[in-house]
């Protein structure tokens, strides 16, 4: 049996400075390959040149690049055009980018149907369209397929993108980090639903810096850093057996150890009692009721939608229950850190010029501004040199300790942080968990801790809340609730997180 896609010595580079190196694999049909590395390893890039999606100032070669046979290495822009959609599909990370916003979602999975002339008719184009969401297991496809992009939840907006990628029948469906932003139910879904594809006879390239994600779906798994492959292997085999260091250290970093239980404190920073919030007459957060221990740590889990990113905001007061209280003891110094601090920062300004706004804010005196951004800087670990770039040109990871920089700008009592590591890579993702607990034991901090990742909760949680539909449907000690989950959808969150070990 031919492979369904052959690569030999793909080299990418800018300039005089390779990025991706004598990169070799192929895919079999009904086989999916993962390629696994952190940011800036050649993921990506490679996933592109499989697609003639190289950036324009790359310089991109192969010995050999085979589509079902094809040959792809001497096709113009023209050529792919061609392929893309029928020989080889793409689907990206952020669906709510790659779908048009002002299109319905049936036009969105019509357009290689009619690009490419696989199918003529309205009626005709209407019925694959529903069989195609069907095929991704689209609940109430008919309805969803008149909706537009935003009123689609991250979960359905990525099965959409997939029955758009599978519209033109590939025999190789390249999957870009398709599950990083989602909860861990419906990642899980999206997993199960990419191996169904997989078991029909496509060939899937899945990438990811996620290994509980890459054991779900993956038959072999490639190891990238600094643009080659470092160690490639059976799934069952690399996991169990993981010969390089850098293998080593990904799978390390994607597993963690329990919080060890600690004391509960007598005294409450917060109580939260039977708190409600609603928008447009559409319950966010219902009757929710829970004490924080000072210098404890809780957790906040549960999927989109589920009324997390609400709950955090009315406790920084951002937004105001329409029933209930929050009962502060004293006036505590409350800060929140967003999960997209590219967002959160203005795009204009350098970061130093964002901590000092801060600290002015917080009344330190103009004279010791300097010297305070230089400490909070070193404080989360970054160089004062860092002070003079803007936003967008620090990494990921730099960017979470800047918004940390900036949240402790204000000296707070109490952190709220949403989703603050579910973007970062692994390792980088266990630098900042190692950061936030050293900073809540060297000033005292109380921390809530919004995450969609149940590891990273166990990992950093003394308390945890798992909420459904705006709900607190479990509370207690981490431990405990991990260890033994009285409720069903607390079963379903850790079994959808899974292992990551054979």
């Amino acid at each position: 049996m031919s492979a369904a896609l052959e690569l030999r010595e793909l080299r990418i580079g800018f300039g005089a400075v390779p990025v991706v190196d004598g990169v070799s694999f192929t895919v079999q049909p009904g086989e999916c390959v993962a390629i696994v590395g952190e940011s800036g390893a050649g993921k990506t890039l490679t996933a592109r040149a499989l697609l003639g999606l190289a950036p324009a100032a790359a310089e991109v070669t192969a010995d050999v690049l085979r589509l079902g046979g094809r040959d792809a290495t001497a096709l113009t822009e023209r050529g792919w055009r061609r392929v893309r959609g029928t020989g080889i599909g793409l689907v990206s990370q952020d669906a709510l980018v790659s779908l048009d916003p002002l299109r319905r979602i049936a036009d969105e999975i019509a357009e290689p149907l009619r690009l490419h002339r696989l199918v003529r008719g309205r009626a005709a184009i209407g019925d694959r369209v529903r069989d195609l969401l069907g095929r991704v297991w689209m609940p109430d496809p008919d309805r969803r397929a008149r909706q537009r992009p935003h009123e689609l939840s991250g979960g359905l907006r990525q099965r959409a993108l997939i029955a758009s990628a599978l519209a033109g029948d590939p025999a190789v469906l390249v999957a870009d980090e398709p599950t990083t932003a989602l909860d861990a139910t419906v990642q899980a879904r999206v997993l199960v639903l990419l191996r169904e594809i997989v078991d029909r006879g496509t060939a899937v390239v899945f990438i990811s810096h996620d290994f509980a994600a890459v054991r779900r779906v993956a038959d072999r798994v490639l190891v990238m850093k600094d643009g080659r492959i470092v160690e490639s292997g059976p799934v069952a085999e690399v996991l169990a057996d993981p010969r390089h260091p850098y293998t080593r250290q990904l799978i390390a970093a994607t597993m963690h150890a329990p919080r060890e239980d600690r004391p509960a404190s007598a005294d409450a920073v917060l109580v939260v009692d039977g708190v409600a919030k609603a928008f447009g007459g559409v319950p966010a957060v219902r009757d929710a009721s829970f004490r924080v221990g000072a210098g404890r740590t809780v957790g906040i889990v549960g999927e989109s939608g589920s009324g997390k990113t609400t709950l955090a905001r009315l406790i920084v007061g951002v937004e105001t229950p329409d029933a209930g209280a929050l009962r502060w003891t004293g006036t505590p110094r409350v800060q929140l850190v967003h999960q997209n601090p590219l967002g959160a920062f203005d795009p204009r300004w350098t970061i130093g010029r964002s901590l000092t706004e801060a600290l002015e804010a917080g009344g330190v005196p103009r004279s010791e501004r300097p010297a305070r951004v230089s400490a909070l800087l070193a404080e989360v670990g970054l160089d004062e040199a860092l002070a003079a770039r803007r936003p967008s040109a620090l990494s990921g990871g730099q960017r979470q300790r800047a918004a940390l920089a900036r949240a402790l700008a204000a000296d707070p009592e109490v952190l709220v942080l949403d989703e603050p590591v579910s973007a970062l890579d692994p390792s980088v993702r266990e630098r900042v968990l190692r950061l936030l607990a050293r900073v809540q034991e060297e000033r005292r901090l109380t921390m809530l801790f919004v995450s969609h990742d149940l590891d990273v909760v166990g990992a950093v949680a003394d308390d945890v809340l798992v909420m459904q539909d705006g709900r607190i449907v479990e509370q207690g000690p981490t431990a405990t609730v991990f260890a033994a989950p009285q409720h069903a959808f607390t079963r379903e969150l850790l079994a959808a997180s899974g292992p990551v070990g054979p």
